[in-house]
Protein backbone atom coordinates (compact mmCIF):
# COMPACT_ATOMS: atom_id res chain seq x y z
CA UNK A 1 0.00 0.00 0.00
CA UNK A 2 1.42 3.78 -1.02
CA UNK A 3 0.14 6.11 1.49
CA UNK A 4 -1.03 9.37 0.10
CA UNK A 5 -1.43 12.31 2.69
CA UNK A 6 -4.72 13.77 2.98
CA UNK A 7 -3.91 17.28 4.50
CA UNK A 8 -4.65 20.60 3.98
CA UNK A 9 -1.99 22.15 2.70
CA UNK A 10 -3.43 25.97 3.09
CA UNK A 11 -0.77 26.01 6.56
CA UNK A 12 2.04 25.54 4.26
CA UNK A 13 1.31 27.79 1.85
CA UNK A 14 0.63 30.65 4.35
CA UNK A 15 3.91 29.58 6.06
CA UNK A 16 5.68 30.00 3.07
CA UNK A 17 4.01 33.44 1.78
CA UNK A 18 5.03 34.81 5.28
CA UNK A 19 9.10 33.58 4.48
CA UNK A 20 8.73 35.13 0.75
CA UNK A 21 7.39 38.46 1.48
CA UNK A 22 11.18 38.27 4.25
CA UNK A 23 13.10 36.82 1.36
CA UNK A 24 12.53 39.77 -1.35
CA UNK A 25 9.60 41.75 -3.24
CA UNK A 26 10.54 39.73 -6.23
CA UNK A 27 9.99 36.16 -4.40
CA UNK A 28 7.06 37.44 -2.64
CA UNK A 29 5.72 38.29 -6.03
CA UNK A 30 6.92 34.85 -7.41
CA UNK A 31 5.27 32.76 -5.19
CA UNK A 32 2.03 34.83 -5.20
CA UNK A 33 1.54 33.88 -8.84
CA UNK A 34 2.66 30.35 -8.19
CA UNK A 35 0.03 29.53 -5.92
CA UNK A 36 -2.75 32.34 -7.11
CA UNK A 37 -5.74 30.12 -6.55
CA UNK A 38 -4.73 29.43 -3.15
CA UNK A 39 -4.39 33.06 -2.09
CA UNK A 40 -6.42 35.27 -4.24
CA UNK A 41 -10.45 35.09 -4.71
CA UNK A 42 -12.05 35.83 -8.04
CA UNK A 43 -12.84 39.07 -7.19
CA UNK A 44 -9.17 40.00 -6.84
CA UNK A 45 -8.93 40.17 -2.95
CA UNK A 46 -6.96 37.90 -0.36
CA UNK A 47 -8.53 34.44 1.44
CA UNK A 48 -9.00 34.77 4.98
CA UNK A 49 -5.62 33.12 5.71
CA UNK A 50 -4.05 35.29 3.91
CA UNK A 51 -4.91 38.36 4.89
CA UNK A 52 -4.03 36.89 8.68
CA UNK A 53 -0.85 36.57 7.46
CA UNK A 54 -0.29 40.06 6.14
CA UNK A 55 -1.02 41.12 9.77
CA UNK A 56 1.44 38.29 11.15
CA UNK A 57 4.05 40.44 8.66
CA UNK A 58 3.08 43.36 9.30
CA UNK A 59 3.57 42.83 12.98
CA UNK A 60 6.85 41.65 12.42
CA UNK A 61 8.07 43.89 10.25
CA UNK A 62 7.21 46.91 12.00
CA UNK A 63 9.66 45.92 14.74
CA UNK A 64 12.48 47.90 15.01
CA UNK A 65 14.40 44.68 16.88
CA UNK A 66 13.51 42.12 14.37
CA UNK A 67 14.38 44.77 11.52
CA UNK A 68 17.82 45.07 13.07
CA UNK A 69 18.01 41.53 13.64
CA UNK A 70 16.82 39.95 10.31
CA UNK A 71 19.94 41.25 8.19
CA UNK A 72 22.10 38.92 5.96
CA UNK A 73 21.32 36.44 3.11
CA UNK A 74 18.11 34.85 2.55
CA UNK A 75 16.92 31.38 1.93
CA UNK A 76 20.58 29.92 1.57
CA UNK A 77 21.01 26.21 0.93
CA UNK A 78 23.16 24.21 3.44
CA UNK A 79 24.50 21.11 2.85
CA UNK A 80 26.34 18.35 4.90
CA UNK A 81 26.98 15.06 6.83
CA UNK A 82 26.77 14.33 10.01
CA UNK A 83 27.81 10.78 10.94
CA UNK A 84 28.37 9.95 7.48
CA UNK A 85 24.44 10.64 6.11
CA UNK A 86 23.63 13.97 3.71
CA UNK A 87 21.61 16.41 5.29
CA UNK A 88 20.11 19.51 3.72
CA UNK A 89 18.80 22.56 5.27
CA UNK A 90 17.57 26.56 4.16
CA UNK A 91 18.52 29.39 6.34
CA UNK A 92 15.74 31.43 6.15
CA UNK A 93 18.46 34.28 7.20
CA UNK A 94 21.87 33.60 7.67
CA UNK A 95 24.55 36.36 9.16
CA UNK A 96 27.79 34.69 8.76
CA UNK A 97 30.03 38.22 9.72
CA UNK A 98 27.79 38.41 12.71
CA UNK A 99 27.83 35.14 13.48
CA UNK A 100 23.97 33.94 13.84
CA UNK A 101 20.83 32.53 11.82
CA UNK A 102 16.85 33.13 12.31
CA UNK A 103 14.63 30.36 11.69
CA UNK A 104 11.03 31.76 11.44
CA UNK A 105 8.07 30.14 12.70
CA UNK A 106 4.77 30.47 11.96
CA UNK A 107 2.62 29.30 15.47
CA UNK A 108 -1.11 29.51 17.50
CA UNK A 109 0.38 30.35 20.53
CA UNK A 110 4.05 31.01 21.84
CA UNK A 111 3.08 29.83 25.21
CA UNK A 112 0.93 27.18 24.74
CA UNK A 113 1.89 23.84 26.66
CA UNK A 114 2.34 20.75 25.34
CA UNK A 115 2.62 17.51 27.25
CA UNK A 116 5.48 14.90 26.63
CA UNK A 117 4.26 11.54 27.49
CA UNK A 118 7.87 10.35 27.63
CA UNK A 119 9.14 12.78 30.03
CA UNK A 120 6.19 13.36 31.79
CA UNK A 121 5.91 17.16 31.66
CA UNK A 122 4.75 20.36 29.94
CA UNK A 123 6.86 21.34 26.83
CA UNK A 124 7.23 24.73 24.75
CA UNK A 125 6.03 24.22 21.12
CA UNK A 126 9.82 24.66 20.47
CA UNK A 127 10.65 21.56 22.52
CA UNK A 128 7.11 19.65 20.87
CA UNK A 129 7.71 20.17 17.72
CA UNK A 130 11.25 19.00 17.97
CA UNK A 131 12.81 22.32 16.51
CA UNK A 132 16.02 21.88 18.11
CA UNK A 133 16.81 19.37 16.29
CA UNK A 134 16.18 21.47 13.19
CA UNK A 135 18.56 24.24 14.84
CA UNK A 136 21.23 21.75 15.63
CA UNK A 137 21.71 20.10 12.28
CA UNK A 138 21.87 23.81 10.54
CA UNK A 139 24.15 24.78 12.82
CA UNK A 140 26.40 21.74 11.85
CA UNK A 141 26.08 22.04 7.72
CA UNK A 142 26.56 26.27 8.26
CA UNK A 143 29.80 25.51 10.22
CA UNK A 144 30.70 22.64 7.83
CA UNK A 145 30.33 24.99 4.61
CA UNK A 146 31.60 27.87 6.13
CA UNK A 147 33.46 26.92 8.83
CA UNK A 148 31.59 29.58 11.19
CA UNK A 149 29.67 28.42 14.26
CA UNK A 150 26.70 30.41 14.29
CA UNK A 151 23.91 31.19 17.06
CA UNK A 152 20.34 29.95 16.34
CA UNK A 153 17.23 32.03 16.87
CA UNK A 154 13.58 31.23 16.08
CA UNK A 155 11.59 34.32 15.42
CA UNK A 156 7.89 33.28 16.55
CA UNK A 157 4.85 35.17 15.22
CA UNK A 158 1.47 34.05 16.17
CA UNK A 159 -1.73 33.32 13.91
CA UNK A 160 -3.75 35.22 16.63
CA UNK A 161 -6.38 37.87 15.62
CA UNK A 162 -3.57 40.33 17.28
CA UNK A 163 -0.03 37.96 16.24
CA UNK A 164 2.39 38.08 19.28
CA UNK A 165 5.99 37.67 19.10
CA UNK A 166 9.02 36.47 20.42
CA UNK A 167 12.99 36.09 19.52
CA UNK A 168 13.95 32.76 20.74
CA UNK A 169 17.24 30.91 22.04
CA UNK A 170 18.12 27.89 22.17
CA UNK A 171 20.37 26.94 24.81
CA UNK A 172 23.92 24.58 24.46
CA UNK A 173 22.22 22.14 26.51
CA UNK A 174 19.28 21.87 24.14
CA UNK A 175 21.69 21.58 21.06
CA UNK A 176 23.53 19.03 22.72
CA UNK A 177 20.49 16.97 23.40
CA UNK A 178 19.47 17.17 19.65
CA UNK A 179 22.85 16.14 18.95
CA UNK A 180 22.50 12.71 21.15
CA UNK A 181 18.92 12.35 19.23
CA UNK A 182 20.73 12.30 16.13
CA UNK A 183 23.06 10.00 17.13
CA UNK A 184 20.76 7.30 18.83
CA UNK A 185 17.91 7.18 15.82
CA UNK A 186 19.71 8.10 12.58
CA UNK A 187 20.67 4.78 11.44
CA UNK A 188 17.65 3.33 12.51
CA UNK A 189 15.92 5.64 10.56
CA UNK A 190 18.38 4.76 7.43
CA UNK A 191 17.51 1.45 7.79
CA UNK A 192 13.88 1.78 7.55
CA UNK A 193 14.70 4.25 4.49
CA UNK A 194 16.47 2.14 2.78
CA UNK A 195 13.84 -1.21 4.00
CA UNK A 196 16.31 -3.40 5.76
CA UNK A 197 14.37 -2.73 9.27
CA UNK A 198 10.26 -2.07 9.61
CA UNK A 199 9.30 1.18 11.35
CA UNK A 200 8.32 0.99 14.52
CA UNK A 201 4.15 1.58 14.38
CA UNK A 202 3.39 4.65 16.70
CA UNK A 203 -0.25 4.03 16.03
CA UNK A 204 -1.22 7.97 16.12
CA UNK A 205 -0.29 9.61 13.00
CA UNK A 206 -2.29 9.33 9.91
CA UNK A 207 -0.93 6.57 8.86
CA UNK A 208 -0.99 4.13 11.31
CA UNK A 209 -4.71 5.01 11.86
CA UNK A 210 -5.35 4.42 8.23
CA UNK A 211 -3.43 0.74 8.07
CA UNK A 212 -4.26 0.11 11.68
CA UNK A 213 -5.99 -3.54 12.06
CA UNK A 214 -7.85 -4.75 15.14
CA UNK A 215 -6.40 -7.56 17.10
CA UNK A 216 -7.34 -7.01 20.80
CA UNK A 217 -9.73 -5.20 23.16
CA UNK A 218 -8.58 -2.12 25.28
CA UNK A 219 -10.31 -1.88 28.58
CA UNK A 220 -11.70 1.34 29.61
CA UNK A 221 -8.98 2.39 31.60
CA UNK A 222 -6.28 2.15 28.97
CA UNK A 223 -7.93 4.56 26.45
CA UNK A 224 -5.82 7.60 28.33
CA UNK A 225 -1.81 7.72 28.33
Amino acid sequence: MNYKPDSDSTPLIVGNYLHSYFESSKAHQAFIDQHKSDIVTRSGTLRAPYQQAETMIDTLSSDKMFKKLYKGRKEVIVRGKINDIDWKGKIDCLNLERGYFIDLKTTRDINKKYWNNDEHSWESFVAAYNYQLQMYVYQQLIYQQYGVMCVPYIVAVTKEKVPAKAIISISDERLQEAEYQIDGVQEHIEDVRNGIVKPTRCEHCDYCKSTAILNDIVDMDDLIE
